[in-house]
């Protein structure tokens, strides 16, 4: 299974390094040293990881082969690809790879269907679900113990206990404060 765990971001100084825009749980294995990794496009790899530090809070990468900045700044936006075993999983039992979540239904305790996750963005501070809705609306649900109650691979779905307005209707919003207005 391939994954796309960066995307290459702007060059760095003159000595062909990139900034990288992380997209996997794993950077530390996923974009070490020594890995070799396809691209989205593909004629721009693959793409053999040279050396790799972090500089002010950004990973920055070099390549083999790409010695200067002109070299670095053709890569950007570029896709980084790795090869993963789909049988794979994390060490903790309570961690998930982002492919074993990606198009995982997304239900309320009560078996409401709120939509299906399309993508994991990778904050700073938490991970949020991207997750499509029947209309084809997307809401952002946060991977935090407090809302996403249960991971059930088996069954394939995310259930959730989403607070207040996370992803109520606007609408639906509306005439409940109306309500509440005129009672």
């Amino acid at each position: 299974m391939q994954l796309v765990v960066a995307r290459i971001g702007r060059a760095h100084g003159i000595k062909g390094e990139v900034t990288v825009e992380v997209r996997t749980d794993e950077p530390e294995l996923r974009l070490a040293p020594g890995a070799v990794l396809a691209t989205d496009p593909a004629s721009a790899g693959p793409l053999t990881i040279e050396t790799g530090r972090v500089h002010s809070g950004r990973l920055l990468l070099r390549f083999e082969g790409v010695r200067d900045r002109n070299a670095a700044e053709a890569l950007r936006n570029t896709l980084l690809i790795a090869d993963v075993d789909p049988d794979e999983l994390p060490e903790e039992e309570d961690e998930y790879y982002d492919h074993q979540l990606i198009d995982l239904d997304v239900v309320t305790a009560d078996g409401t269907e709120v939509g299906r996750i399309t993508e994991i963005s990778h904050l700073p501070t938490q991970d949020l679900f991207v997750v499509e809705r029947p209309d084809g609306r997307e809401v952002y649900v946060p991977f935090v113990a407090e809302i996403v109650t249960e991971i059930d691979l088996e069954e394939q779905r995310a259930v959730i206990d989403p607070p207040p307005g996370l992803i109520d209707d606007r609408a639906e919003i509306a005439s409940s404060r109306d309500e509440d207005a005129g009672a």
